[in-house]
């Protein structure tokens, strides 16, 4: 009598090695879209800064729209602020050198909400020929206003925009 004893391999579920790689596999997937999820988190974050950097810009655009380029009462005479206090400023140039932080809006009044940003004022003449090069205080008919918008000490936005006497 002869005995036929035959091995057969059933596959009917996962082997350990196959669970391991599907393990494997998942979380590959898994730490990719957190990834994924972070970076667009941080452009969207960014996005944000950029926009309320170039809010905070215009305000001051708009405030300076309504003022002198110089001072009424002086002229020419002082380049800088001839008053004390900010509601007090009457022309353009009394901004040179200022830094508001927190920022201020149009109508010069503190925009705490924002008090992470800061906003930079920088005020000078420039040559009515080449705007390009900046010339002596009161020398030019022509203004430069550059205004830096910061956040945490680092600058979101620069924009500058001339003005004339």
């Amino acid at each position: 009598m002869k005995i036929d004893i035959q091995k057969k391999r059933y596959c009917d579920g996962f082997m350990l090695l196959d669970a391991l790689f599907a393990v494997l596999l998942i979380s590959v997937a898994i730490v990719s879209l957190l990834v994924a999820s972070q970076s667009v988190t941080k452009i969207n974050a960014k996005g944000v800064d950029i926009s309320t950097a170039n809010y905070l810009s215009q305000q001051l655009r708009e405030c300076f729209a309504t003022l002198a380029a110089v001072d009424p009462q002086t002229s020419t005479l002082v380049f800088g602020p001839e008053e004390d206090s900010l509601e007090l400023y009457d022309d353009i140039d009394d901004f040179d050198g200022k830094t508001f932080s927190p920022p201020i809006d149009i109508e010069r009044k503190e925009l705490s909400d924002f008090s992470d940003y800061t906003q930079r004022v920088f005020v000078e003449n420039v040559s009515t020929t080449d705007p390009d090069t900046v010339v002596e205080d009161h020398s030019s008919n022509l203004i430069r206003v550059r205004v830096e918008i910061l956040k945490d000490g680092e600058v979101l936005t620069k924009t500058s925009w001339l003005r004339s006497r």
